[in-house]
């Protein structure tokens, strides 16, 4: 569906326009139209290729989602894919949002998420000296409102990681430690994935042979670039914790296995002594001295208790129970 399509000159605003209209602002010397789209379809999408002239592969991939962050060159175009990444339910979720960028136009399609850029465009309405450098600073503010959205799911994973962290020396816990951290470096993958590719192609904005509509606005997309940078290395920071853990969880839950082992062990022998008295004198031998003694059980009893007592009792000082 269309969210709004507005037309601008010099850096201010001059009117919402129906998409039948964009052709007519396209030629006006100074204007360029800006256009948001949401979950469009192939009739809307057609629409704008028209209207726009863009290259049929951008359509194509805007209109069939699921595409990596990249930045594409089509002539005097660009075409930029991010992943709009959000928490629902708990889990991170990721949609898209495909921009393209030409000498005069911006057209915005978001797909599959349900963030939005309402604020991005009353911040760039509010700065008419920046907006008046057309679309190259209208694609850097859809960037930076992109990736400052990973900063507080990033804040999210830290503390998620770190309180994971405080329960790994908690017995009894390694089970739901290891599940936990699992869940959690799922998580922390999908961030990387959606912030690694968007920085290897963030260096065609700025510095060297920029495409032209990013001519005046290199200074602002280096400071994305920046951002992403810092995102991508805290990540790298998380994914090393998070094999720390890992390893650490493991063995948590060996030493426990081990430690069970030993009381198992230890619990063995005891009962071992036990019975190995009560299989002498369950013998049916005739001449057994200890059958005729009238104290002769009370005394058995007593030389299995004192027996398997003093067992316990090396055990208990050795740490074995």
């Amino acid at each position: 569906m269309l969210i709004n399509c507005v037309a601008y000159k010099e850096g201010a605003r001059l009117v919402d326009l129906p998409v039948e209209e964009i052709s007519t602002y396209l030629d006006k010397p100074g204007c360029f139209v800006w256009v948001a789209l949401r979950d469009p379809g192939p009739t809307e999408l057609d629409a704008m290729r028209r209207e726009f002239d863009l290259h049929p592969l951008a359509v194509e991939d805007a209109g069939r989602g699921h595409q990596r962050p990249k930045v594409d060159e089509y002539g005097d175009a660009l075409f930029v894919v991010m992943h709009l990444v959000e928490f629902v339910g708990g889990e991170l979720s990721v949609g898209e949002v495909a921009v393209f960028a030409g000498p005069n136009y911006v057209l915005s399609v978001r797909t599959g998420s349900k963030q939005h850029f309402l604020g991005v465009r009353e911040r760039c309405e509010r700065e008419p000296e920046l907006l008046r450098q057309g679309a190259g600073y209208v694609l850097y503010a859809l960037m930076d409102a992109v990736v400052d959205r990973y900063f507080p799911i990033l804040e999210v994973l830290e503390a998620e990681l770190e309180s994971i962290e405080e329960r790994i020396f908690v017995r009894g816990a390694a089970r739901v430690n290891i599940e936990r951290l699992y869940a959690l470096k799922r998580k922390v993958m999908v961030l990387k994935h959606a912030v690694a590719s968007l920085r290897q192609f963030a260096g065609k904005l700025y510095g060297g042979r920029v495409p032209a509509v990013c001519a005046n606005t290199q200074a602002y997309f280096r400071d994305v670039a920046d951002h992403l940078a810092r995102i991508d290395d805290s990540i790298d920071s998380i994914r090393d914790t998070l094999g720390t853990a890992i390893t650490v969880n493991l063995s948590m839950a060996t030493v426990e296995a081990g430690d069970v082992t030993k009381q198992l062990a230890a619990w063995a022998a005891i009962f071992a002594v036990a019975t190995a008295f009560a299989g002498i004198w369950g013998m049916n031998f005739e001449q057994m001295p200890e059958l005729k003694m009238r104290w002769g059980y009370p005394a058995a009893l007593g030389v299995i208790v004192g027996t398997c007592s003093f067992v316990w009792w090396r055990f208990r000082r050795a740490g074995w129970l």
